[in-house]
């Protein structure tokens, strides 16, 4: 069995769109960053890489090349998952919190799990999926910490 952790956190800026877990979520706000910005898909894609000693996002996808100036997630997280598989992993169960002020996440859970059940090829009561806020510690950021359970 192993085990992988990972985070990511962004600046959000009025006019940026919001992905989150693959998903465009209505925002006036969204995420400042070289990709797409989907805080969500970058800390599962750590965690991935996390788990067999690889590296992170940034050593893979480096946000000083331009392939990757606005490029959706998704591509980050199919690499990492090719890189498990490659290694003889599987992975068993995700978990990941998301900090957000706003927009409230909750009408939003069903369609988040749903992407990430997809995404990951896993059921979706092998999805953890929580939504907290900074409580105004930090109103203009979207955070996102994972952990992943694998097999092999």
């Amino acid at each position: 069995m192993r085990l992988g952790y990972g985070e990511d956190s962004h600046l959000l800026a009025e006019g940026r769109p919001l992905y989150l877990c693959g998903l465009l979520i209505p925002s006036p706000v969204g995420a400042v960053a070289h990709s797409d910005g989907d805080a969500a898909l970058h800390a599962l894609t750590d965690a991935l890489l996390s788990a067999y000693g690889l590296g992170d996002i940034g050593l893979l996808f480096p946000d000083t090349d331009p392939r990757w100036q606005n490029a959706p997630s998704r591509l980050f997280l199919e690499e990492a998952l090719r890189q498990v598989e490659k290694r003889g992993g599987r992975l068993l169960q995700a978990s990941l919190v998301l900090t957000l002020d706003r927009p409230k996440l909750n009408p939003y859970r069903e369609a988040l799990a749903k992407g990430l059940a997809g995404l990951l090829g896993l059921p979706l009561d092998r999805i953890g999926l929580a939504f907290k806020t900074s409580e105004g510690l930090a109103p203009q950021h979207v955070q996102a910490r994972a952990v992943v359970l694998l097999d092999g």
